[in-house]
């Protein structure tokens, strides 16, 4: 946990050689959780951690947009973490205690704090929420203020105690004590859990809590960090190890310059031995993959010649090449390889001298990706020999093959064409920083030409492509309109001719009805009928007449089946009578002619029913 400790403000130097690092730590990438989250094997361009804390297998990771009010938090979390990790989380982002949240948009079943990410079978990205019922909201001057220190940028002046050296780091009000701790860790080597500090307020009591709630003077705070002593640890280590470091730090070039003329040894000139400069080899001799080489490379690398370096890219120098040629035309950049070797004596010069130069470091990451080969080792030369040759040609693996180990270390610089890999310089060791920069400088403006081209022609193909994609879209939107206009021709088709049919069924069935009562009805009386015969005179709803003859006696229903024998069934048609006015439809049919008092002679008239 961090100690307290005096705060003199940032004017009081305390003569050491100041550093000026912008960002959480020098290197593209941070310790955040979205940087924490790239696998060491994929080709993102970061900062490497040294090899001891290099983890084979990387479990997978699940990120979560949580949102809270008027917030939105994006936490990163491997899968066999918990439901209380993201709470624990969000408790110092959101500032609100775990057990009053109620974390919701899960979508399987009862989630607690204690459940598996991993049990949930969740996909990669992930939308919750955090509901706070039993908590007022808050005020706006509150949340304003909080907003504000998490927006602000905090200089934090920290000084390595063994090496007597300052960093000036700047990190946002959002970062976390933690983040402070872990990039520390990349500038000293000093683990977190070795880390001794001086100088937290007394309210920085939590590694997780943001430097905007733990109590920093804004905007300058300083802090002091040392290395826990040991008891294994000897007097001689310790004082070797403050040698190594000084030897990176407080070197002047001209020493460097000037120490082959006089013969004396590059190791001799930091007042240490070579042997003690080469602890471990820069590389592994027969690394089961390129990524895993790289790694060493770098941590060794860090050993030797501090932290201020190019950030070199991890991975094989395939994936560098998806890297930096296989992008966007606009996120395109120069290979930079870095081949070393230790028997050169121009080795330490140039790396110390040339690479870590801020200058240099800041160009290179800035435009290039940079990859490394240690070509000390004689499996390691014709590793990289075989993919020169795969890579670039023949010609120049033998450009490579033919160069003298004093001629090391080299710096290669590659531009990616449409048909092929093309090698703009090779830098050899013997040079100075002015002329490295010139060099790098003059290979960025062929790049740049080539480059303009590329997002050219780019723009253009997307432009056809988007113009292709707008008349494809156009032309399905008009074949789906011609479709749904023939599927509604079709349907009114099959409508008109299901009512078609209807009509014709049923005037069928009422031609059928028509003729049976016809059929069924008894002959008409003659007029010298010996019988009483009733006359009836009937006017249809056109105006036309029809007459005919029954007998009295005959049922009021065979003149209903008369009627509609031509055409006015009764159910849709009523009989009126005139003098006086009925309803001889609303009568009993089985009564007589007579009983209904249609004799001699009556005149009656149809009408349609309502």
């Amino acid at each position: 946990s961090p100690e307290t400790g005096n705060n003199p403000s940032p004017q009081d130097n305390s003569g050491y050689g100041v550093e000026t690092l912008h960002g959480p730590a020098y290197g593209p990438a941070s310790h955040s959780p979205a940087a924490s989250s790239t696998p060491s094997s994929s080709s993102a361009f970061r900062h490497v951690v040294p090899s001891r804390q290099i983890v084979e297998r990387q479990p997978r990771m699940l990120d979560f947009r949580v949102e809270y009010r008027d917030r939105n938090v994006d936490v990163v979390l491997e899968d066999s973490s918990t439901v209380g990790d993201i709470k624990h989380i969000l408790e110092n982002e959101l500032q609100i205690p775990a057990s009053k949240m109620l974390l919701k948009g899960w979508k399987t079943g009862d989630v607690d704090d204690s459940t598996v990410l991993k049990s949930l079978h969740l996909p990669k990205n992930n939308s919750l929420y955090v509901l706070t019922p039993d908590l007022p909201p808050p005020s706006s001057s509150h949340s304003g203020a909080l907003q504000e220190s998490l927006n602000q940028n905090f200089m934090l002046i920290v000084t390595h105690r063994e090496v007597q050296r300052e960093y000036n780091l700047n990190f946002s009000g959002s970062s976390t004590i933690q983040e402070v701790k872990r990039n520390v860790y990349d500038l000293t080597s000093i683990p977190v859990r070795h880390q001794l500090w001086e100088g937290w307020p007394p309210s920085a009591t939590d590694d997780s809590m943001t430097l905007a709630v733990s109590g920093l003077t804004f905007p300058c705070h300083r802090l002091t960090v040392g290395r826990r002593s040991s008891p294994v640890q000897t007097r001689e280590q310790s004082e070797e190890q403050c040698t190594d470091v000084h030897m990176v730090s407080d070197s002047d070039g001209d020493d460097f310059e000037d120490a082959t003329e006089f013969g004396v040894d590059d190791g001799e000139m930091f007042g240490v031995a070579s042997s003690a400069l080469r602890k471990s080899p820069m590389m592994p001799e027969n690394a089961e993959n390129e990524g895993d080489a790289l790694l060493q490379f770098t941590a060794e690398f860090s050993s030797r010649y501090g932290d201020c370096h190019p950030v070199y890219f991890i991975g094989s120098l395939e994936a560098a090449f998806q890297e930096a040629f296989y992008g966007k035309a606009r996120d395109r950049k120069l290979l930079a390889i870095y081949l070393h070797h230790d028997e050169s004596v121009l080795t330490n010069v140039f790396c110390s001298q040339m690479l870590c130069a801020e200058s240099i470091v800041s160009y290179l990451s800035q435009n290039f990706i940079t990859w490394a080969w240690d070509m000390t080792k004689e499996a390691n030369r014709a590793r990289f020999l075989t993919m020169c040759t795969r890579h670039f040609g023949s010609v120049v693996a033998q450009t490579i093959r033919t160069q003298k180990t004093d001629q090391f270390p080299l710096f290669l610089i590659i531009m990616g064409k449409r048909s092929s890999n093309e090698v703009l310089n090779v830098i050899q060791g013997n040079t100075t920083v002015d002329e490295l920069m010139m060099r790098l400088m003059a290979a960025m403006e062929i790049f740049s030409a080539q480059q303009q081209e590329d997002i050219k022609d780019e723009d253009e193909r997307e432009a056809r492509e988007n113009v292709k994609r707008e008349q494809d879209e156009a032309y399905r939107i008009s074949l789906e309109a011609d479709r749904a206009k023939r599927e509604a021709q079709e349907r009114e088709m099959a409508e008109q001719f299901r009512l078609e049919q209807i009509r014709k069924e049923q005037e069928e069935e009422r031609e059928a009805i028509r003729l049976s009562l016809e059929q069924s009805l008894p002959p008409e009386p003659k007029e010298e009928s010996t019988e009483s015969v009733s006359k009836l005179r009937i006017r249809t709803p056109s105006g036309e007449f029809f007459e005919r003859r029954f007998l009295a006696s005959s049922k009021l229903q065979v003149v209903f089946d008369f009627v509609a024998s031509k055409g006015y069934p009764w159910e849709e048609y009523k009989l009126l009578g005139t003098f006086p006015r009925r309803d001889v439809t609303q009568l009993d049919p089985n009564k007589s002619l007579l009983e209904v008092k249609l004799y001699p002679q009556e005149t009656l008239f149809l009408e349609a029913k309502e």
